[in-house]
């Protein structure tokens, strides 16, 4: 066993602190500081003695980047930035050298010892001391670290199959993750109970976060689109816990990407692949229309090239890739059962069956890479991204209501990274100018045709029909700004790597929101449908922006972290970052004073169980969150120095942050008012409480009769309210584990399990503010019935606050063998459990309308987390050129969150369910490749996958109404005819190489 030298107990303060002055001098970050770059350390020993002045030198294979460095005098060395790779590494003593190549991946730390003794005949004929062979204790599984990490190689991403390029999908393999793909083929990504924005992507050190939207990434909420070429990315690492203090903008995990760079040798890859109507099986829906397939589509095709313009100085990269869709829908009849279909319009049945949603998508990405000398790196990257989809068409929504999707993302970056032999900087500047706007495909009336059951005072509404007509969708929102950041990493200490880093961001938070601009009007089968009894509208308040709202948001953050060798088996890591921002347009909003005014003097708020001067902002009465600390610490407990049995585990805070979207309704209904208003029903029934309905006038049909309507009578709209003193969502964090490197046969396997715990707080929530005359919210000795016609004669209030909550306790298990030249094959397994809960009854997004706050929900399963999750992946080279590979994913039922009113009207609950069958979701995918090589620098690939082998059927929807009180709904429980997970399809792939 090697020996270590004895660790100094104090750092050299004075270089400490200038270093730390000089990282403060040098920038900030927005980008959000997360390394992909690798760490090569160790010890050179002789005989069993420190190395004094050895000379280490890694030299990138590839494109001939360098990094040197000198051992220290107990013979400890450190090569940080690295790019992931492989490098030679070269040890040079007294005079004599020796060599050994190792690869590394997207933010390891490899550790290897290097021994100096032995005798060999050198050039000249004589003998000489040299270097023994490195031995290499680095392996492709990094397990002596505390975080709870999984890397996903590129050999993975090329092989395993799967239905799009999105290269997220792969982090699907990591116990406690979920990639989801819903029925309209919207990808999502999220770890535990928390939702997709609580997770973060780094590519190349640089944050994708979306700030406006959900959805984690930017341009990533509701499209069927990738968020990066997957022909450019690497390799990457996904983090679930135990992260450290450069992470920030994130309360679940963190993917940490790096691209590819050219090389010195010019390299080129072209791809296309399909599938088609004929090459799948029909859908469900299909066979119930008769078998008749609606024709479908899935085109992806691409090309990468990159390779030297000056070499070993200057590379470059380009890859461009696009995605045409045409995916199956089907449009159904909802809540049925509970009407004759025959009383429905011939002209509404005609468009009840399958129906087509084509998506199109264009992305680029280019990277220059320069190194004058082995001290500096210089890269410039730029990403652009295109894409156009037809949205809103399926279930009770017909192709006519469709939604015209445009989304779009650009991002540049300038890195400089310069290394000295005891420290590193890491700087990047960065601009990114996103949008996403969803239009309607044309402009007119919409219509929405509802089914109620007559109650003792009112209607109950027992479902939605069918939504056909114009679209209500108007919006245009995103994020435009640029950014400075900078990471210091010192290793000039003994035993310690210091890293610290501070950012800036000027960013522009905008949400044009016109959503209603195309009225809607609400129509009951069961009252006749001559005539609407409800109108929803929205139009713009003259003097105002009308509905366009921007934030000029400014973004700091500073962190330090220490990871502490200890001695030769303990390593602790421990750092405290914090962050802040302000959002003008939140924290300098005024509420009108007429408005204020009304709900200060508003009879039914008086005695309400919230405060109207909690929520009404004088301009003066918020302020930025500065609370934000975020203390993190880990370790990693080697038992025999070997690094093949580590007991680690780690305690943490992280802060996310408020997404723009919901902060900037409270503005926007102010200057965009959104009406709710009712006509007197045929039968002479008003459906609100107030009795303030008016006679249906068959002009209202007219364009722009109901703005004249909102500007000449005072109408109730909907007004929303922030809490002025809201927080920043944050999570903690605590996991404990132990990994394992063991011989199975002639191969090496690691395993690893971890019992985590994750307790998100602070989540946006928007609840109803009307209350009863009283100032209650449930009806008198009733527990359920939201108030909903007790709106005031302004109009209904909703409040914003911090009330959302999440827990997760998880056991993941995760067995790897990697793949390797040496045995041809590769495998891994990773199981899940989950018991997850949430405080709200929320599904994707913050509504939680039922009650009054979240202390009557209770804790509910969280929705859309399966208890046990298995996925298992299989590749073998089996010779011949020929690769195969396989993935199998299954899991148990998901909870669902039913409304049960079978005890009463006023007493119904949320009940949760499992629908009928143990397994869930179950999907098995292969793929099998072929490459001939020419004989020439050309090869030729071919490529089959076939997913979902076994053509499983995965529901989507149930019906979730456990029905009235004596009236039990007999379709409870019963999947509707939407699917997840696809049918049988088969997909075929040609590509060349050279």
């Amino acid at each position: 066993m090697t020996s270590h030298p004895p660790r100094t107990s104090h750092p050299p303060r004075r270089l400490l602190s200038c270093a730390l002055a000089s990282c403060l001098l040098l920038g900030a970050a927005p980008a959000f500081a997360q390394s992909t770059s690798a760490t090569i350390r160790g010890q050179v020993m002789v005989d069993s003695a420190p190395a004094a002045q050895a000379q280490i030198t890694a030299t990138n294979l590839a494109t001939g980047l360098s990094r040197s460095v000198q051992s220290t005098a107990s013979g400890g060395y450190s090569l940080a930035g690295l790019p992931p790779g492989t490098y030679r590494l070269d040890v040079e003593a007294g005079g004599k050298r020796s060599s050994q190549n190792i690869t590394v991946q997207v933010g390891q730390t490899a550790t290897l010892d290097l021994g100096v003794g032995g005798v060999a005949e050198t050039a000249a004929g004589g003998t000489a001391t040299t270097l023994d062979t490195v031995q290499v204790v680095a392996s492709p599984v990094e397990t002596r670290t505390s975080e709870v990490a999984t890397y996903i190689t590129r050999k993975q991403i090329e092989a395993l199959p799967q239905g799009t390029r999105n290269f997220l999908a792969f982090a699907d393999t990591v116990p406690g993750m979920q990639f989801t793909q819903d029925a309209a083929g919207n990808t999502k990504l999220r770890s535990g109970a928390q939702g997709s924005s609580g997770i973060n992507v780094y590519i190349d050190g640089v944050g994708q976060k979306g700030y406006t939207l959900p959805g984690g990434v930017g341009g990533q909420d509701s499209t069927r689109g990738n968020p990066f070429p997957q022909s450019a990315i690497g390799e990457y690492k996904v983090i679930t816990s135990n992260y450290k203090a450069e992470f920030d903008q994130i309360s679940s995990a963190a993917v940490v990407a790096a691209t590819r760079s050219g090389s010195n040798e010019f390299e080129g890859s072209f791809f296309w692949d399909r599938t088609s109507t004929d090459w799948r099986t029909a859908t469900p829906a299909e066979e119930k229309a008769g078998g008749k397939k609606v024709p479908s589509k899935e085109e992806q095709y691409g090309v990468s090239f990159g390779g030297p313009i000056v070499q070993d100085r200057l590379n470059f990269f380009v890859a461009y890739e696009a995605k045409e869709y045409s995916t199956p829908k089907t449009v159904s009849l909802g809540a049925q059962g509970r009407y004759d279909l025959a009383d429905i319009p011939a002209d509404i049945r005609d468009q009840i069956g399958p129906a087509a949603s084509p998506f199109t998508q264009d992305m680029y990405f280019g990277k220059l890479t320069w190194t004058p000398d082995d001290r500096n790196l210089v890269e410039l990257s730029a990403q652009v991204r295109k894409e156009d989809e037809r949205i809103g068409v399926g279930d009770q929504n017909t192709a006519q209501r469709a939604t015209i999707n445009h989304n779009e993302v650009n991002r540049y970056d300038l890195r400089w990274q310069y290394s000295a032999d005891t420290w590193l900087n890491d700087a990047h500047l960065t601009y990114e100018d996103l949008s996403w706007a969803p239009q309607p495909t044309f402009d007119g009336n919409g219509y929405i045709l509802n089914i109620s059951q007559p109650t003792a005072t009112d209607r109950l509404n027992l479902g939605t029909i069918i939504n056909t007509g114009a679209s209500p969708n108007n919006q245009d929102k995103g994020q435009k700004g640029w950014s400075i950041q900078n990471d210091f990493t010192f290793t000039g200490w003994q035993n310690h790597t210091v890293k610290m880093g501070v950012k800036y961001k000027a960013v522009d938070v905008n949400a044009v929101e016109r959503n209603y601009s195309n009225p809607q009007f609400y129509y009951d089968l069961a009252t006749g449908i001559d005539q609407p009894y409800r109108v929803e509208f929205a139009t713009g308040d003259p003097g105002t922006s009308g509905g366009f709202t921007t934030s000029a948001n400014k973004q700091f953050g500073v962190y330090i972290q220490d990871d502490w060798e200890v001695n030769e088996h303990l390593t602790v890591n421990y750092g405290v970052r914090w962050d802040y921002e302000t959002t003008p347009n939140y924290e300098d909003f005024v509420t009108p004073a007429a408005l204020a005014n009304d709900i200060r003097n508003y009879p039914n708020f008086q005695n309400a169980d919230w405060n109207p001067d909690d929520y009404l902002s004088t301009g003066k009465n918020r302020d930025a969150f500065k609370g934000a600390w975020q203390p993190r610490l880990g370790f990693s407990y080697d038992l025999n120095a070997d690094q093949r049995h580590v007991i680690f585990g780690g305690a943490g805070r992280a802060y996310d942050r408020n997404l723009f979207d919901y902060l900037q309704i409270e503005t926007n209904r102010t200057s965009f008012g959104r009406y709710n208003f009712y006509f007197t029903d045929a039968d002479g029934l008003c459906r609100r409480p107030g009795n303030d309905c008016v006679a249906w006038d068959p002009g209202y049909l007219n364009p722009g009769a109901l703005d004249q309507l909102a500007a000449t009578v005072d109408l109730p709209r909907e007004w929303w309210l922030n809490n002025n003193d809201l927080k920043v969502p944050y999570s903690d964090q605590f996991s404990l584990g132990m990994r394992n490197a063991f011989e199975l046969g002639a191969q090496t396997w690691y395993s690893e399990v971890t019992l985590s715990y994750v307790r998100s707080h602070d989540g946006i929530t928007a609840r109803l503010g009307n209350r009863r005359p009283d100032g209650s919210f449930l009806p008198p000795g009733g527990t359920w019935g939201t108030p909903w016609g007790f709106d005031p004669p302004f109009g209904r209030i909703v409040l914003l606050d911090n009330m959302y909550e999440t827990k997760t306790k998880s056991v993941l298990l995760k067995l790897d063998k990697p793949f390797n030249a040496a045995s041809r094959w590769g495998a891994t397994v990773a199981y899940t459990y989950t018991r997850g809960r949430q405080n709200t009854n929320a599904d994707g997004w913050i509504d939680m309308f039922e009650y009054p706050n979240t202390g009557y929900y209770g804790w509910l399963p969280a929705r859309g987390v399966p208890e046990h999750r298995l996925v298992s992946t299989g590749i073998w080279d089996a010779g011949w050129g020929v690769t195969l590979s396989g993935k199998l994913t299954l899991e148990s039922t998901k909870y669902r969150n039913a409304t049960n009113c079978l005890p009463g009207w006023d007493d119904c609950f949320i009940d949760p369910y499992q629908p009928n069958g143990s397994i869930g979701y179950k999907r098995f995918d292969l793929a099998a490749s072929k490459e001939w090589d020419t004989g020439t620098s050309l090869k030729l690939r071919v490529r089959a996958d076939l997913l979902n082998v076994f053509d499983w059927t995965n529901w989507d929807g149930y019906d979730d109404w456990y029905g009235g009180p004596n009236e039990p709904n007999v379709n409870f429980g019963r999947h509707q005819d939407g699917i997840v997970g696809g049918t049988r399809t088969f997909k075929l792939s040609f590509g060349l190489d050279w």
